[in-house]
């Protein structure tokens, strides 16, 4: 099954490959040589996320309360502290390796098989991992900056630690693989529906979409790696560049920008392995805010419900 999977997505690669040469820049942004094969991948992605995921997801909110989408995103973020905690220990971050270790013992044990996310309650912090950022800890360059088929942005360096993140989500060895990759197709649909009003931000607030996400992905990736030391990510800081004028790049201030919004979720499709994504602009650590895709909807008052922050 895996297999299968996997030349699935070789072959889905190497068509929309193919369609690379559709878009042309004619002078690629410092940091970003494949601009014109990535301004088509995110054309894209952006419509398969528009006609497929998006309604999806909007369905999903509709017909599912929200108390039960909170407990699902509970249920893979508490999955997903397992995969942290492995790449926390390999940084040789002890403490919070052993603080996600602690979060998942909590969870899985107080919270009903991790439904309800006892550990925040209890001032254990939510954090960020992959092997993605365990490769920058250890000072391998992120290389030029790529959009994946359906995936969304990423790296050269965190392309190459996907498939590490395929085989360490506990996931993937779920049996049988019916099951593992229809828990995959939940997961999916509960982090796009999660990322519904961030996307649509986004939309209202970025001249050029891809510039903003691009610039977001690359400075919230550098934020992790450093473990949230020195200053925040500005994503309002990053000019948005002009490919109007031939040969050169006229710096247009991203002034309605400034909103901190998570980079894959406006990429055009979410990733689907859960791979980590751009949050607000905040540490990790600090505010117990939920990094990658587990953005939670704002809940309803008087409507009682457990959920990660």
């Amino acid at each position: 099954m895996h297999s299968t999977g996997m030349r699935r997505a070789i072959v889905l690669a190497a068509t929309v490959g193919m369609f690379g040469g559709c878009a042309t820049v004619t002078t690629p942004t410092k940091g970003d040589p494949f601009e014109s094969y990535n301004r088509t991948m995110f054309t894209i992605n952006d419509k398969v996320d528009q006609y497929a995921f998006k309604p999806v997801a909007q369905a999903y909110v509709w017909a599912v309360p929200e108390p039960v989408r909170n407990s699902v995103t509970n249920f893979f973020s508490n999955i997903g502290d397992v995969y942290i905690a492995a790449n926390n220990l390999l940084q040789l971050r002890i403490a919070d390796g052993v603080s996600d270790i602690m979060r998942v013992a909590i969870n899985t044990v107080f919270g009903v098989g991790g439904l309800f996310d006892v550990a925040t309650i209890a001032k254990l912090p939510k954090h960020s991992g992959d092997f993605g950022l365990t490769l920058g800890h250890y000072g391998v360059p992120p290389g030029p900056y790529v959009v994946l088929p359906l995936l969304g942005p990423s790296t050269v360096r965190d392309t190459g630690g996907l498939a590490v993140d395929y085989f360490g989500n506990p996931l993937s060895y779920v049996q049988p693989d019916s099951v593992s990759w229809a828990l995959y197709g939940v997961n999916l649909v509960n982090t796009r529906a999660n990322l519904l009003d961030a996307s649509d931000i986004l939309s209202d607030a970025a001249l050029d979409k891809y510039s903003f996400v691009r610039n977001a992905y690359l400075q919230r990736r550098q934020y992790l790696i450093t473990g949230g030391e020195g200053n925040s990510p500005d994503y309002s800081e990053a000019p948005l560049p002009n490919y109007d004028a031939e040969g050169a790049e006229a710096a247009t201030p991203a002034g309605a920008s400034a909103t901190a919004v998570p980079s894959e979720a406006a990429s055009g499709a979410t990733p689907a392995f859960g791979a980590a994504g751009a949050p607000r602009a905040a540490s990790d650590t600090g505010n117990n805010t939920v990094p990658g895709h587990q953005y939670v909807p704002p809940r309803a008052p008087g409507f009682p419900s457990f959920r990660l922050r």
